[in-house]
């Protein structure tokens, strides 16, 4: 099978990453921040060299990176742990689920008040949009910095500016640009949140939730920290209060071998090549295949597109039959695609650094002789 599906989790994984995980299942034996024995202590020393490396990447404190299960733990944890005393929150009009679902159902209990900006391909009506629904009490802004939909960047650092001058928080949803833009909370990120199984080349199971530490964010979970344990209460300083219960120690190994692995390769190039991939594609396609890109929009490398009259998800399926795996259908995004109008959803072309030319054109040739 020929991997194209990247968006939904990076495979193969580099080999650098397949060792660092088999390495730590020899290793790390103890639990972090639980005991000072050697092997809590080596697990621990492991687990905050993972933390710095992530804090590095993003150009944050160690301190301030929180280890999650995933992008959609990271967001949930952000949304309703800022949103927590109520107020009004901003989400834009491509939001995945991750963020839409929890904004939505704490609006639905009457906790918040809600509203979507609409998306255009153009920067400063996208802009403009979020600009325009900005309220006395708008508490946060959430944006996802590339759809992970149609692939489409938005212009977060002017969002960002936006609520810097507002003071209202703002939380980024990361998972399809980290590890292939160069993502830092110097672009004005107040909390990030993201994949460590995407581009960042971790094991699945593994997300981040990065913080400048200027918005209080209420636990919402709570739970063994390995610290103040007489108290019923849960610690208030981080990462402690963030993350309950033993920490996915493998999986924080295997983000930082990935970050390694990106920082080695360079962003610019494993951009430039994915890129490349997504170019050739969509020019050896033929006539009968619909593109969901404009002009006015800048991409990360995905991209969007349904064959003629063929539904997206029949399609896909014929693909993987030729052993090919593109996902089809809503990609857990319906704003996204009442934003589109895509009523029978899409085909979406993910290729990951380890995808080449040949593959692209064998693809390509299973495409256009589909009717």
């Amino acid at each position: 099978m020929i991997n194209f599906d990247n968006a939904a989790t990076t495979f193969p994984k580099p080999l650098s990453v397949r060792q660092a995980v088999a390495a730590a299942m020899k290793k790390y034996g103890g639990n972090a921040g639980r005991g000072g024995h050697v092997l809590a202590m080596r697990t621990s020393e492991a687990l905050y060299s993972a933390r710095e490396t992530v804090a590095s990447f993003f150009g944050a404190e160690p301190e301030n990176v929180i280890f999650t299960m995933n992008c959609t733990h990271a967001l949930n944890m952000a949304i309703q742990g800022v949103m927590n005393g109520g107020g009004h929150l901003i989400i834009s009009g491509m939001e995945h689920n991750s963020s839409a679902r929890p904004a939505a159902a704490m609006a639905l209990k009457r906790k918040i008040r809600l509203s979507i900006a609409e998306v255009y391909p153009e920067d400063e009506r996208t802009t403009e949009s979020f600009r325009s629904l900005i309220r006395d009490d708008t508490k946060a802004i959430v944006c996802t910095l590339a759809s992970n939909v149609t692939g489409q960047i938005l212009p977060y650092r002017e969002i960002a500016e936006l609520c810097r001058e507002r003071g209202i928080c703002f939380i980024a949803d990361g998972a399809q640009a980290c590890g292939v833009l160069d993502v830092k909370m110097s672009d004005g990120i107040n909390i990030l949140c993201t994949a460590g199984h995407k581009g960042l080349y971790g094991i699945t199971g593994t997300g981040l939730l990065v913080t400048d530490g200027k918005f209080s964010i209420a636990p919402i979970i709570q739970g063994g920290t390995g610290s103040n344990s007489l108290s019923l209460l849960q610690p208030d300083i981080l990462p402690d209060s963030l993350e309950s219960g033993t920490p996915n120690i493998i999986g924080a190994v295997s983000v930082k071998a990935g970050i390694d692995f990106v920082k080695k390769n360079g962003i610019r190039h494993i951009f430039s090549h994915e890129d490349r991939l997504c170019r050739l594609f969509m020019a050896e396609v033929n006539d009968n295949v619909r593109i969901y890109r404009d002009k006015a929009a800048d991409y990360v490398p995905i991209v969007a597109f349904n064959i003629g009259d063929i539904p997206s998800e029949r399609a896909a399926a014929y693909l993987a039959e030729k052993g090919f795996c593109l996902r089809a259908g809503y990609h857990c995004a319906a704003l996204a695609h009442a934003s589109l109008g895509t009523k029978g959803g899409i085909v979406r072309f993910a290729p990951s650094v380890f995808s080449t030319q040949q593959d692209v054109l064998r693809l390509t040739e299973v495409i256009n002789n589909m009717k």
